[in-house]
């Protein structure tokens, strides 16, 4: 159960990271047009970080908030 979080939190970096990767709108800002033409590492340097933070805390954010209901409704079960 501990380490599921842990698991949980490094598949949500890594399949946001994957979709923020190739959407078209990043592919636009890294020069996927013609001869680099309007390449922004702007968006490399700002938006990344932000996708892989939020890939990252939010699926372990869910996790934990999951476990507490869970062994909440356990103590109530026993208590009754």
């Amino acid at each position: 159960m501990t380490c599921g979080g842990c698991l949980v939190s490094v598949a949500g970096a890594v399949g946001a990271v994957l979709a923020w990767g190739t959407s078209d709108r990043t592919q636009r800002h890294l020069g996927n047009g013609f001869e680099n033409e309007g390449m922004d590492f702007g968006a490399v340097l700002t938006e990344l970080p932000l996708v892989f933070l939020a890939g990252a805390v939010l699926p372990a954010l869910l996790w934990w908030l999951g476990a507490r209901v869970l062994r909440r409704r356990r103590r109530s079960e026993f208590h009754v």
